[in-house]
């Protein structure tokens, strides 16, 4: 009764202070998309225990082909884009300084909690290590924090580029984002298509800013307001059309995400059928704009969205801990069903959707700790920086294998 009285207090007290001009519909979806990346990899992301006692990654993908449609749910770095280019517009025009200082305010707002993520892992890798954790184990472990994180080096690339995405979107509107897929067809043409042995195998990363920037361009030429219900629906309906075909006729790999064994992704780079997906997410988010915010004026499914989008970046950085957090000790035990099994029974499915709950509870205590993470290190001396900045780097090298 206690915990219900403090809720709806909560609930109340949100709804009190959210200003009548906040726009509910993009924080809604931001928090969707949001939401999205630690199911995402809490249900694709499994585990093996190897002889030793030591955790390797694994994949459900590799075993069930239909768990592919479910990526196409679950991957919505489209959404995250489109609504990150339409804040990014509003928060310029509220800036009254220079466009230099808008920038850097943005960009540390993104790399504090990755510094303090990186840090803490390195200073806690070796406490583990102590403690009798398999180097395979932290090596497994380090590659899981690391993963989500390449997300913020793109993001940070592309909001810079937010002063020319604003211009290109009142010169062009919607037709701003055109020569983005333009630009990765041709290179999905070049490494897919009767050239690709002659290829350079680098070729694909040109696709890394346009992949990624053209949902962001879409939600800056939304927020200028050069895109309406009709452009909405004719990216629906085109992006639909593309996804088909190059699933079909094409024959691109179904899997949103990397499949371990397969030489073909379509994520990393991001390949024409990510694009093709975002531009049919754009157009549905466009469409549903309305009903989503009226749908949020209830505050009780309000409060939620709130209280995810102020822990964004906490929930990013440290999803992957959470899994971790429940992974490592139960290896001690042996094999832990739908934990420390190998992600390829049909029961493992049903068991991994049993331990969601204990991941997320776990994200919400380690979040109630590291989003402090996320507040301006006003009361952080340069000493404490510069060793959280050796640190962060220190497990980065260790994170991708250079040492």
């Amino acid at each position: 009764m206690r915990a219900a009285t403090q809720a709806k207090s909560l609930v109340r007290k949100i709804e009190a202070r959210t200003p009548a001009h906040r726009d509910r519909a993009i924080d809604g979806l931001r928090a969707l998309a949001l939401l999205a990346v630690p199911v995402g990899h809490w249900l694709l992301g499994g585990f093996t225990l190897d002889g030793s006692g030591a955790l390797h990654n694994a994949s459900p993908l590799s075993s069930f082909g239909f768990f592919a449609p479910l990526s196409w749910v679950l991957q919505m770095l489209g959404i995250f884009f489109l609504v990150g280019g339409y804040a990014s517009v509003l928060s310029f025009r509220r800036h009254t300084g220079s466009t230099t200082r808008w920038i850097k305010a943005r960009l540390a707002r993104l790399g504090r909690p990755v510094l303090g993520v990186a840090a803490a892992c390195a200073a806690m890798f070796p406490v583990l290590y102590g403690l009798g954790v398999p180097s395979t184990t932290l090596h497994t472990g380090a590659t899981l924090v690391i993963q989500p994180l390449w997300f913020v080096g793109v993001y940070a690339a592309v909001t810079a580029l937010t002063p020319y995405c604003i211009r290109a979107a009142r010169t062009l509107g919607a037709w701003a984002a055109a020569p983005l897929i333009g630009v990765v067809a041709a290179v999905d043409f070049l490494r897919y298509g009767p050239f690709a042995d002659a290829m350079p195998s680098w070729l694909s990363l040109i696709n890394i800013l346009p992949g990624w920037l053209f949902a962001y361009q879409l939600g800056v030429s939304w927020g200028e307001k050069r895109i309406g219900k009709r452009v909405g629906a004719f990216l629906l309906v085109a992006g639909t059309a593309l996804f088909v075909a190059l699933l079909t006729v094409f024959h691109y790999p179904a899997s949103m995400v990397g499949v371990p064994g397969e030489i073909r992704t379509n994520s990393h780079p991001p390949s024409l059928l990510v694009l093709a997906l975002a531009a049919a997410q754009s157009g549905a988010a466009i469409l549903l704009r309305d009903k989503i915010a009226k749908l949020l004026e209830r505050p009780a499914l309000w409060a939620p969205v709130v209280i995810v989008n102020l822990s964004a970046m906490t929930i990013l950085c440290w999803h992957q801990i959470a899994m971790l957090a429940a992974a490592v000790p139960a290896s001690f035990a042996g094999h832990v069903p739908g934990l420390t099994t190998a992600p390829d029974t049909l029961a493992w499915i049903l068991q991994r959707l049993a331990w969601l709950p204990v991941f997320a509870a776990l994200l919400a205590v380690i979040a109630r700790f590291t989003r402090v993470f996320e507040s301006p290190w006003t009361r952080t001396t340069k000493t404490r920086r510069a060793a959280a900045g050796l640190l962060a780097a220190g497990f980065a090298v260790f994170a991708l294998g250079l040492a």
